[in-house]
């Protein structure tokens, strides 16, 4: 029987989204490049072997249009006959990557993969795809004739409707950035983390976002970061407490992970670190647009036979405080092991980057601990949510 193996997954630092950011002088598709190249070196991998390459990409404008994993591929020197294709399920695109790379290994489509992502927030900004347009017509507006929202309006819902305070989701970012902060201090990001030459002749080798003085005292002076006017009236029941501090910051980041049969790395002389257990995507109301992780995480348990007390480790995107923090009271997780590296409100958002990103800190978290299974779920632009589980093999 087929089995989808981790071999290594690895990820560049954070750097801030914007123009000056640690990354922004690289072009996106070189900071992927990079990311293959020493996936490759780590492996001592002949890229010819690779069937192919599977990409995450949010904003496919710009620099970042034409299919940039292909870009990315060719830049990265692999053979020409190495393909590439990028896809776009919003914020889990890399994560989708990963699925579908992971499910072509085990139908006997691939025997070596690569799954990844990349976004350069800082030169090609969120957004800069749509411009002036709109991403529906008179169908999408006759369903939705209020129209829908941005996801930082969804975050805003979700905090009222699930009783989620201002406090409480300070409280959680402020955790987020010192688990963060005590993880890359004791060095357990070193073994995801690549060191990314700058065009200036210096490297970056460490997460630019993450804030070790973050306290919630500090966080409760900012103010609201969705509120206007016109959307204060359409939802007079908000109180508006998503801020920038317990929010994603806008990030730039590239990830990778070398995916392939358990018969093919013992073909050649590599040894899995973990494995594909089950996948679940699912769709949500796209107003609220955040919860599909609910029903998404309900699926993969149901599919995977593992109960959540089971599971050692979990991972869920923190686009914005209240989706963990809503994932955790719905399930009664344990806190303790939710995000327990902290997560994107300090380790950064790189949209396309950031299924991989949380796959490469799961895998190393359950290393280190020595935990089996790991789950990671992420909420997606559209009202859409990838549920994964992995399984170490120790």
């Amino acid at each position: 029987m087929r089995d989808a193996a981790i071999v290594d997954v690895i990820r560049t630092p954070s750097g801030r989204g914007k123009p000056g950011g640690a990354l922004s002088d690289i072009h996106p598709a070189d900071l992927l490049a990079g990311v293959l190249v020493e996936l490759l070196r780590r492996n001592d991998l002949d890229p010819a072997l690779v069937d192919d390459v599977i990409g995450g990409c949010v904003t496919q404008s710009g620099e970042q249009a034409g299919n940039i994993t292909r870009t990315a591929v060719l830049s990265a020197g692999f053979p020409d006959s190495v393909p590439g294709v990028t896809v776009d399920r919003q914020c889990g695109s890399s994560q989708q990557a990963a699925a579908f790379a992971a499910q072509g290994v085990l139908a006997g489509a691939y025997d070596i993969v690569i799954a990844c992502g990349v976004e350069s927030m800082s030169r090609v900004p969120l957004g800069s795809d749509l411009g002036e347009a709109s991403i529906g017509g008179a169908l999408l507006a006759h369903r939705y004739p209020d129209g829908l929202v941005n996801q930082g309006v969804s975050a805003e819902l979700i905090a009222q409707r699930w009783g989620l305070e201002r406090d409480a989701l300070d409280a959680f970012a402020t955790r987020s950035h010192s688990r963060a902060a005590a993880a890359a201090a004791s060095g357990a990001f070193d073994a995801e983390l690549i060191a990314v030459p700058t065009p200036d002749s210096g490297s970056v080798t460490g997460d630019e976002t993450i804030r070790p003085a973050t306290t919630v005292d500090g966080l409760a002076g900012l103010n609201p970061s969705f509120r206007t006017d016109a959307l204060a009236a359409r939802f007079p029941q908000l109180d508006w407490r998503i801020t920038p501090g317990n929010s994603s910051p806008l990030t730039d980041g590239a990830s990778a992970a070398l995916i392939m049969s358990s018969a093919a790395a013992d073909r050649l002389g590599l040894r899995p670190r973990a494995r594909f257990h089950s996948f679940a995507v699912a769709g949500s109301d796209p107003l609220l647009m955040l919860t599909g992780i609910l029903p998404a995480t309900r699926k993969l348990l149901e599919r995977s036979g593992v109960g959540l007390g089971d599971i050692d480790a979990y991972e869920v995107n923190e686009a914005f405080a209240p989706i963990p923090l809503l994932w955790q009271q719905e399930f009664d997780a344990d806190p303790e092991k939710l995000n327990p590296r902290g997560g994107a409100i300090a380790l950064g958002h790189p949209l396309g980057s950031s299924g991989t990103r949380l796959l490469a800190t799961l895998v190393n978290e359950l290393e280190a601990s020595g935990g089996r299974y790991g789950l990671q779920t992420m909420c997606e632009g559209g009202g859409t949510a990838n549920a994964t589980l992995i399984e170490v093999l120790h």
